[in-house]
């Protein structure tokens, strides 16, 4: 299962990494292969002052080795090796009516001393973050992760998009990241699902994130703004500055288990900008995004 998932997102990097080269049709991807001492590595894909992306990352790995104690305390096993490997990318556009992505899919392996493996699982997830909200893209992305969902469980779309208002969620601000999407972690064998049932669903999933996102850059991408939208896009960044930092799982677990530190905060973006005790506008389009953003909204 670990060979086929770390060949599925080999495959997958390159097919995003390709369409988003030719929708921002000025710079390209800068590829950085890299070694994990304590076993594995992975390839890191970054494009950074684009015509269409300010910053953005396509990233895979696959690290192996002895669990960190760290991780020991949080997965409550004794000495034990693992494997994980996953896709994660975050893309920053500079058009502020374009929204901000994040999508991951990853896959984990634990064994015990004789090598046999004693736990596995799948994770990951999509998710949008707009800093002026078009209703009408948030509806299309999550139809279209409905849609990748309906195809295995009806129950999926709606429980994976609660948990995604729940995890994404700043509770410091009292708001959310972004307007969600799909979030899903700890996908075991059980008697409905099989591992290999997990992994024909999360690659639907990630089969599904073009036709997810690229639309609404198309959409949008042209769109006039000025200095105001600008300010605004790089308050809203520090917000998501702050949910990487302060609460994310994968940004931990990177830090904790001796990762590429500059992989794991390559989903920071440039320029980002704390303004004291800013208030939006009554009656701004500003406004009607935070308003969203406290009490999410069924989109589909």
């Amino acid at each position: 299962m670990k060979d086929k998932f770390y060949q599925y997102i080999q495959n997958l990097q390159d097919r995003i990494t390709s369409k988003l080269e030719g929708i921002d049709g000025e710079v390209k991807f800068q590829q950085d292969i890299w070694k994990r001492p304590e076993g594995g590595g992975g390839r890191t894909r970054v494009i950074e002052n684009g015509k269409v992306f300010e910053k953005g990352g396509v990233n895979i790995s696959g690290v192996h080795g002895k669990l960190p104690k760290s991780m020991q305390t949080y997965f409550k096993v004794g000495d034990a090796d693992f494997f994980a490997c996953g896709l994660s990318l975050v893309l920053h556009p500079k058009n502020p009516m374009v929204p901000t992505v994040h999508a991951n899919w990853r896959y984990f392996e634990m064994y015990n001393k004789q090598g046999e493996i004693i736990d596995s699982w799948f994770g990951g997830g999509q998710d949008l973050t707009p800093y002026y909200l078009f209703e009408e893209d948030a509806m299309h992305f999550h139809q279209t992760c409905k849609t990748a969902c309906d195809k295995h469980n009806p129950e999926f779309y709606p429980n994976y998009k609660a948990r995604c208002d729940d995890y994404f969620y700043n509770a410091h601000r009292h708001e959310g990241r972004g307007i969600g999407g799909l979030f899903f972690d700890y996908c075991k064998a059980s008697e409905n699902m099989t591992m290999e049932n997990w992994y024909d669903f999360v690659t639907e999933v990630g089969d599904s994130f073009l036709e997810a996102y690229v639309p609404i850059v198309e959409k949008r991408k042209a769109l006039k703004y000025n200095d105001a939208h600008r300010n605004w896009q790089e308050i809203r960044r520090g917000r998501y500055v702050e949910f990487n930092l302060v609460h994310d799982k994968g940004t931990l677990f990177g830090l904790k288990t001796n990762g590429r530190i500059e992989s794991i905060l390559m989903s920071l973006p440039p320029h980002v900008q704390w303004v004291y005790d800013h208030q939006p506008e009554a009656g701004s389009e500003e406004e009607k995004l935070i308003t969203v953003l406290k009490t999410p909204k069924n989109w589909v």
